[in-house]
């Protein structure tokens, strides 16, 4: 058995009385587990209140709270590989995760997750990722390390004064003579509901697009996404005929299996770059790792 070393949060929406219980709340709230599971949660104190003192089966519905609840999976897959730690300040820690482990729990992962490790190795158990890239991304994670200047960092990447630089290697057609792109359209979610897609409408979404070196059928890509929607890169990327290698959602959405770990998405947040919000020093963090074309 697999248990979080910190909490998930669920809130309480505002909706019209009679307000249901909160097992009757958590179980459609989260349909694919259990009422079984979840009235062992709370019998044994694993769901929590605002204040962080655990709830009863008789605590009420309270709309616009939040609830706070230790994740648990029967069997979590190890991931054989290993993150590095980069940098280490009192207020940032800066790591470069390998494929295939996530950043936050999710799924059938809770400790074998890129922020449970740091918080084990470190000692710091008010990490939080700053920034995310997908389990089966490799690269740079910026980690706040001190809760009180948290929105600093936060803020850096919600007014773009983020500087981002990741390398591709994709599939690439022989036929083509473009070596820039810049690619603008919206993303939304899609169907599943952990895709996403294209739609018309208002611009959310661009990238900068580079070809670096080119080798037989496949291509080494620089990639400067100037925003940061879920999937922005592999969307786009897949968008202009170039799918990046070992991708399994796009652009098209492949049977899940078991991880191949000979077979990790092509896709590497290289460099990170921003003026520190504290010092006002210029910031600068490039992953030891690379693709091979």
């Amino acid at each position: 058995m697999g248990i979080s070393a910190g909490t998930s949060t669920v809130s309480m929406p505002n909706r019209k009385r009679p307000y249901p219980t909160l097992l009757a709340f958590l179980v459609g709230r989260f349909p694919k587990i259990t009422e079984m599971t979840w009235l062992e949660r709370i019998t044994s104190g694993k769901v929590l209140s605002e204040d962080g003192t655990p709830v009863s089966l008789t605590t009420a519905y309270t709309p616009n709270q939040r609830l706070f609840y230790f994740r648990e999976v029967a069997e979590e897959p190890v991931i054989p590989f290993q993150e590095q730690i980069l940098y280490s300040s009192e207020h940032l820690l800066v790591a470069c995760k390998p494929h295939f482990l996530p950043v936050i729990p999710g799924g059938p992962y809770v400790g074998e997750t890129l922020l449970n490790r740091l918080k084990e190795s470190t000692g710091n158990l008010f990490l939080s990722p700053i920034n995310r890239i997908d389990r089966g991304t490799a690269g740079l994670v910026l980690i706040s390390a001190n809760k009180e200047t948290r929105g600093l960092y936060q803020q850096l990447f919600m007014d773009g004064m983020v500087q981002k630089t990741y390398q591709a290697v994709v599939v690439f057609p022989g036929d083509t003579s473009e070596t820039e792109w810049l690619v603008e359209n919206r993303i939304e979610q899609g169907k599943p509901w952990f895709r996403m897609q294209t739609r018309q409408g208002k611009v959310n979404a661009r990238s900068k697009i580079f070809l670096l070196k080119t080798k037989g059928s496949r291509a080494l890509l620089q990639l400067s996404p100037v925003t940061g929607k879920k999937h922005q890169l592999r969307i786009h990327l897949s968008g202009l005929g170039l799918p990046i290698v070992n991708d399994r959602y796009y652009p098209t959405l492949l049977a899940k299996t078991i991880d191949d770990y000979e077979l990790p998405l092509q896709l590497l947040s290289k460099k990170i770059e921003f003026r520190d919000p504290i010092s006002g020093v210029e910031m600068s963090f490039e992953s030891k790792r690379d693709l091979i074309l």
